[in-house]
Order: structure tokens, then C-alpha cells, then sequence
């Protein structure tokens, strides 16, 4: 009997594990894209600490059992319902 995944090539991705305090455990240190990340970042909310830093804002939201502004159209962004159902209804009405 084989052993499960036993003659699997698996490709080489960084891998990051979730700690119990919440934060990301990466094996591998990356650099951040602020200047890049603040460019394409469509958070409406102004006094937002986590602006640019994607790593900080997605630890956030999915502590808080939601997504980032990213992942939502403009129009369902500045709603600030940024639950995993409001996710859902978008993806299944097909504006997402």
C-alpha cells in the first residue's frame, strides 16, 4: 500500500503556515510592494493603517471572518460589507 502522495512531484512554493496569534508564518522573507500595492488599492476607508500593505490588510479581514476591498467592485467596496456572504452574492449574480 502507497503511502498518500507518494510519487507526487509537488512544484517549490513558498509556504506559509497561519499561528495561533493570527499572523502569517512564512518560511521565506519577501519583500513589500507598498508604493505598488498603495496604487492598485480601491479601500475607501481613509484612516486605514493597513493601505499598501496587502500581508497586514488580508491578516485583518480574514481574523475578522471577511475579505479585503480588493476582491469586491468599486461599487460593493464603499458599501463596507465586506462579509464572505456578500462575496458570495456577488460572485453568484455574476458582478464579480
Amino acid at each position: 500500500m502507497r503511502n498518500r502522495g507518494e510519487g507526487v512531484k509537488r512544484p517549490r512554493w513558498p509556504t506559509a503556515s497561519l499561528r495561533r496569534d493570527g499572523k502569517l508564518d512564512s518560511v521565506l522573507s519577501m519583500d513589500c510592494k507598498q508604493d505598488t500595492n498603495l496604487k492598485r488599492c480601491n479601500c475607501t476607508y481613509n484612516p486605514c493603517s493597513r493601505k499598501g500593505t496587502c500581508c497586514d490588510c488580508l491578516q485583518y479581514h480574514l481574523r475578522m471572518r471577511e475579505l479585503p476591498a480588493c476582491v469586491f467592485p468599486a461599487a460593493a467596496e464603499r458599501t463596507f460589507d465586506r462579509s464572505f456572504d456578500h462575496f458570495a452574492r456577488l460572485v453568484t449574480s455574476g458582478k464579480v
